[in-house]
């Protein structure tokens, strides 16, 4: 027969070999701020379990599980496991964080200790059988799953290129058996390289003989969570491994086949028998110690090496028989309980490991990252004070305890996870809407894909119920036609003053010639000039004095910067509202005050600008931070000429220098929630405005003199300046003075209403 190693370099798909599917289980205790576990219920923020894909408890209610979609790259799944603890540990009370390592702190009495309190009883009835048989603290060891899965092209280019295995499923079983098997015949050097449990509190022992003081992994050692025994599973046919595994629960050496704990496990089938018909569709991977010095449990490198090694498995000529895997078992067990610091006893089987990994990856991808990764890890192969386990050991040391050392990283884990809770790591490529939507989403359960990210499109499903945003708010809710109307100004003004609502009076030019020979319409009246067709402010400029000459025609070019047409209007006295409406609803309204400066009497407007551009609040890059930076352009410094400043003027101490007439957030405005104190019939008027352009989300901007005073069909006490789709959402959220709106989770509410109702009956039971 050839091997796969033949089959991929004859049909010339070697870099093909490196497309796999990735996901990773990994657990955490939860610890509060001394130290101990947290024996708090389950947050009822994070939605029911029943159905949560992402967030789950796994043997203890204060066992957190976090659950990665299947995805096609490593840095994804980093990526989405660094956003879950982003979202679990700001969810979670403050005095709360995530245990970082494998081996538990100093566990209460076992009766302090509850299972996890699932609505399917016969999953709680599980735990409580592996109570009886383990006991509660064995329980409380965590650690993390990798799961692997080849790409399914690949497979059937692999398949086609042979001619002993006459069904597809026989021969992807036999790729996966193959990895399996010289998996568990080799797996001693990931326990050497990934071991991260040295130490634990003697009272986490009852009745058996304390390891020495510090070993490499307590967890993969015989000390920690494995099966009794009597347990024996054959890995040597599938068939052999089916029959086997259902003899020991039949003679009650196991509970059920998922009690089964070991190193690998097949993945694809809802029980062993269906492995004869559907054969293994991947592989779990469940060997791997938490590493403390990753803030997601492991680090994007680790993952990277481990598929190279999965890889070498399936490359390699042979194929481990029983008897060398019960070698390799013996292997890892010595590996796990020697000295952090000491060499490894099977260094030169590892260092020809290694070598013979550098050989596949020079004939297949011959990938520069693949072959650093590898020289790091035979770095830490020759020189053992390198690993995991013997920098735990040193910090350790330096710290008095291995307590103190988890605990006070459990807080630097917690403290950076919360510092900016406007990003969401993992998905901070993406506008802070977006990522504000995704949080939402992740935290309350509901699956979630980026179609395109670029586009800020997601794809939400629940259960069967699927719905498509993009950009944080735009969905199948609103006609086709509503943000077309909100996108040309002149189209909504028009609809809006048919309605009866009041607009300003103005005109659209269509060329800077024409826009300009109108001057002499405006040289007496106080205007704006904006572009026909955007959002965010920009390219506007507001004269609340009748403009120059020059003035104006500077505007009119800098507003066909932005668009094809451009308006000019009449300038409306009174203070400017954004009024977020969604649904019927009025959830949040922003005062907005123009981007501007204080004034110290020493420093130039240029250094007091750049002075408040230094708030973490601010950012460069649009709708990535709540506040966005001030800038000194062209119409900041056409503002500045028109009140007798240039940049390098110094204002008087406490003197308030505006550089925008226009208050958008988005071009260096600061937001003040105002959402309480203003009167409900401007409320009303909005949500009328938004249901007559057809929207069911928008973001109306009201002139209002007296807020106080309530607006009246006869007397309206505002002026509609825009009506906006896709208003945005993250400067409601994160405001500068007053009151945060998460207006995201009101845009899920309105898209999944089954989230306000007890949905534990309609998804898939985990």
């Amino acid at each position: 027969m050839k091997t796969v190693k033949q089959m991929i370099q004859e049909t010339e798909m070697s870099k093909a070999y490196y497309q796999a599917v990735f996901g990773i289980e990994k657990e955490g205790l939860r610890v509060n701020d001394s130290g101990q576990l947290a024996v708090t219920d389950h947050s009822k923020k994070f939605g029911n379990r029943t159905y949560h894909p992402y967030i789950q408890t796994d043997y203890s209610e204060s066992q957190l599980e976090l659950i990665t979609p299947p995805l096609n790259s490593i840095q994804e799944s980093y990526n989405w496991l660094t956003a879950l603890h982003d979202v679990v540990l700001q969810t979670l009370p403050e005095d709360e964080a995530i245990w970082p390592i494998s081996m538990p702190m100093v566990l209460p009495d076992e009766k302090d200790i509850s299972v996890a309190k699932l609505d399917n009883k016969a999953d709680v009835l599980y735990r409580e059988t592996l109570t009886r048989k383990y006991g509660k603290k064995k329980q409380m060891i965590s650690g993390v799953h990798y799961n692997f899965e080849l790409d399914s092209q690949l497979i059937l280019r692999l398949y086609e290129s042979q001619t002993e295995y006459t069904t597809l499923t026989s021969f992807k079983s036999m790729i996966y058996l193959k990895l399996a098997k010289n998996f568990l015949r080799y797996r001693w050097l990931l326990t050497y390289l990934l071991g991260a449990s040295p130490i634990v509190d003697e009272s986490f022992f009852t009745s058996q003989e304390l390891p020495k003081k510090y070993v490499r992994s307590i967890r993969s050692s015989h000390y920690g969570y494995v099966n009794q025994s009597e347990v024996s599973v054959s890995f040597e046919t599938i068939e052999d491994y089916v029959q086997s595994l259902q003899n020991m629960v039949a003679k009650g050496f196991l509970s059920e086949e998922k009690e089964f704990y070991s190193a690998v496990r097949f993945r694809g089938t809802k029980d062993a028998e269906e492995l004869l018909t559907k054969g293994i569709s991947y592989l779990e991977l469940r060997s791997f110690d938490l590493d403390p010095f990753d803030s997601a449990g492991m680090s994007k490198g680790t993952m990277e090496f481990v598929h190279l090694f999965c890889l070498y498995m399936i490359w390699m000529d042979e194929t481990a028989t029983m008897k060398e895997i019960e070698i390799g078992e013996e292997m890892s067990q010595l590996t796990a309980m020697e000295n952090p610091v000491s060499v490894s006893q099977f260094q030169e089987e590892g260092l020809e490991l290694l070598k013979q990994m550098e050989n596949m990856i020079h004939l297949t991808t011959d990938s520069e990252a693949a072959s650093r990764c590898l020289q790091e890890v035979r770095n830490q192969l020759k020189n053992p004070t390198l690993t995991i386990a013997a920098r735990m050991v040193q910090e350790i040391e330096e710290k008095g305890s291995y307590i103190e050392f988890a605990l006070e990283l459990a807080k630097q884990y917690k403290d950076e996870a919360t510092k900016r809770p406007y990003n969401l790591r993992g998905f901070d490529y993406l506008e802070m809407s977006t990522q504000l939507l995704i949080f939402d989403a992740l935290q309350k359960g509901v699956q979630v894909e980026v179609l395109d990210s670029q586009d800020q499109f997601l794809k939400l499903t629940m259960g069967q119920h699927v719905e498509f945003v993009k950009n944080g708010n735009m969905t199948a809710k609103d006609s086709y036609i509503a943000p077309l109307i909100m996108e040309n100004k002149t189209v909504t003004k028009k609809i809006l003053d048919s309605a009866g609502f009041h607009v300003p009076a103005g005109e659209e030019y269509t060329t800077i010639d024409e826009a300009k020979a109108a001057f002499w319409r405006y040289k007496n009246k106080s205007v704006v000039v904006k572009p026909k067709s955007t959002n965010y402010g920009l390219g506007i400029s507001i004269f609340k004095q009748a403009p120059v000459k020059n003035d104006y025609e500077q505007a009119i070019e800098i507003a066909f910067k932005e668009d094809i047409a451009v308006l000019v209007e009449e300038y409306i006295s009174g203070t400017e509202y954004r009024f977020f409406v969604l649904d019927g609803k009025v959830p949040a309204i922003l005062l907005r005050i123009p981007a501007n400066v204080v004034g110290d009497g020493q420093k130039t407007i240029k250094e007091l600008v750049q002075d408040k551009n230094k708030d973490p609040l601010r950012g460069e890059e649009k709708h990535r931070s709540p506040l966005e930076k001030i800038a000194l352009g062209e119409i900041e410094q056409l503002m500045l000429k028109g009140q007798g400043y240039t940049i390098e003027s110094i204002p008087e101490k406490d003197k308030r220098v505006y550089l925008r007439e226009n208050s958008n957030i988005s071009t260096g405005g600061d937001s003040i929630d105002v959402t309480d104190e203003i009167d409900e019939s401007y409320k009303k008027a909005a949500i009328h405005m938004t249901e007559t352009i057809g929207a069911k989300i928008s973001g109306i901007d009201l002139i209002i003199p007296d807020p106080t005073i309530p607006s009246e069909n006869e007397q309206h006490g505002y002026t509609v300046i825009e009506a906006n789709f896709n208003p945005a959402m993250h400067m409601h959220a994160y405001v500068y003075k007053g009151k945060g709106r998460r207006l995201t989770m009101d845009v899920l509410n309105m898209l999944f209403p089954e989230l306000n109702e007890d949905v534990s009956s309609t998804g898939k039971t985990h």
